[in-house]
């Protein structure tokens, strides 16, 4: 009897991009490990071996492509209980989280054990919590080698390197190449501002929807596109050391991927910035599976994302100054709040000049000073009790908080509803199955009388709502 086909080898020689970061491909006879889009020619099935993670080919022995260049991998977006705590253990892991803690400090961050977390993560990315931080550090470094034309030593310290010694020799025992020589063989085609790095996606992405999205809701000050690109300023903690800076991003020319510049004052928290801004720009997106899953609703935009947040904290604070007026009216009010209580920021782009106020600032506000800016008193309280929820730890605003957790204490928020609790769980959580299903416009767009008859018509597009959500608003705006 003939063998049936392996799926994983198809999608190799078709290049397939759907299946781009869902599964890495050893080869023996090269040592080398690609991505399933590797222009290179496709080597014999017998000398393919599958790993479900760049970490993984790498225990195996196998060295990253220069061609197709594994660091450049989407990432993978989750929805399962058990999987969503290993991708939100990777998520804190990208963001450099241990370079500077243990594992054990992880679990903590995600309500779990060391035990616990060790044991999802293996089991979905095939190598410890540990193996996947060396290997990401070591795929940071190669990009940053690759792509920029920064010293090697300031490579190794922004790839969370603690020594020069230390990043040349396991570089060298990893890739068979010292950093230098490696830069050589790259073809040292690094941009003279040294900070322009590449992230991919997979295809389709449609940016402009992305950015019409995101434009109008923009804080003044902080946030703007302008010239084709998004920018803003970007405050980020490193080691109890504040830093502050801006970034750039815009479409790549050449790859399925965003082309994103960093401002050199964040070299050291780069792997921070870039983890963001891809939660930001939903770069672990499987387009054509949330597209199958959603039908017809989809068919009008593949391509579409639901944009997330480059830090929890501004988000909701922008989600409670949006209830119940119009997105120019909140923006407005976003950006006095950010002037009010922000700090300056230097940048080279004219109006991008403040970073925004930090939770410990708004925590130790009046609710009289916020109101001074046209804010209603309840919106005021509810801002300031967000931030003191977020100074004492009991509120986390980001990817890797518990999604049942974090619902029910913004539930507990003064002047927080369901409609507010919902889009920060879409946006600033990365929640796939968020359903502000109160929304008006989502009741608009289904026809739908009630509220619950709206979460009847969403059962169907679980556990994608809120992709869902996102092509509802967009029909809205495309009525004539």
């Amino acid at each position: 009897m003939r063998a049936e086909p392996d799926p994983r080898y198809q999608a190799l020689r078709a290049r397939d991009p759907r299946f781009d970061g869902r599964f890495f491909v050893g080869v023996s006879s090269t040592g080398i490990y690609c991505r399933p889009v590797c222009p290179a020619r496709t080597p014999n099935r017998e000398n393919c071996q599958f790993f479900p993670s760049a970490a993984a080919a790498e225990a195996a022995g196998h060295r990253p492509c220069l061609r197709c260049r594994p660091e450049l991998a989407p990432g993978n977006a989750s929805v399962d209980a058990r999987a969503r705590i290993a991708h939100a253990a990777a998520d804190l892991i990208e963001t450099g989280l241990l370079n500077d803690a243990r594992v054990d400090e992880l679990a903590t961050r995600l309500g779990v054990t060391g035990r616990h977390v060790r044991r999802v993560f293996q089991s979905e990315y095939g190598v410890s919590p540990v193996q996947y931080a060396q290997t990401q550090r070591l795929l940071m470094a190669k990009g940053l080698l690759t792509d920029t034309a920064l010293p090697v030593l300031e490579v190794a310290m922004a790839s969370g390197f603690g020594s020069l010694r230390r990043f040349n020799a396991l570089f060298r025992a990893r890739y068979r190449l010292n950093p230098t020589a490696f830069r050589r063989e790259a073809g040292e085609n690094g941009g003279a501002d040294g900070l322009t790095l590449q992230l991919a996606y997979r295809p389709p992405f449609d940016w402009d929807a992305l950015t019409a999205f995101l434009g109008p809701r923009a804080v003044e000050g902080v946030e703007q596109i302008r010239d084709g690109a998004y920018r803003r300023t970007v405050r980020v903690t490193r080691q109890e050391k504040e830093l502050r800076g801006w970034v750039e991003v815009r479409p790549a020319p050449a790859w399925a991927a965003l082309a994103v510049t960093v401002d050199g004052a964040l070299l050291k928290a780069l792997p921070q910035v870039l983890a963001r801004v891809r939660r930001l720009f939903d770069l672990s997106c499987h387009p054509a599976e949330i597209a199958g899953a959603l039908g017809r609703l989809a068919g009008a935009s593949p391509g579409l994302r639901v944009p997330g947040a480059f830090d929890g904290f501004e988000l909701a604070v922008r989600a409670v100054l949006g209830q119940q007026i119009t997105v120019k009216g909140a923006r407005t009010l976003a950006g006095r709040f950010a002037r009010a209580f922000g700090e300056p920021a230097v940048t080279p782009f004219p109006g991008l000049d403040v970073v925004f106020p930090t939770p410990e600032a708004v925590a130790r506000l009046d609710v009289s000073a916020i109101a001074e800016l046209g804010i209603v008193g309840a919106r005021a309280r509810s801002i300031i009790a967000l931030a003191t929820e977020l100074v004492a730890g009991r509120l986390r605003l980001e990817p890797a908080a518990n999604i049942e957790g974090t619902l029910a204490a913004l539930r507990r928020t003064p002047g927080i509803g369901e409609w507010t609790a919902q889009y920060i769980a879409m946006r600033a959580l990365s929640w796939p199955d968020a359903f502000p299903h109160t929304d008006l416009g989502v009741r608009k767009a289904l026809r739908a009388a009630t509220p619950a008859d709206v979460l009847n018509a969403g059962e169907a597009w679980r556990p994608w709502r809120a992709y869902a959500v996102m092509h509802l608003w967009r029909s809205l705006e495309e009525t004539p």
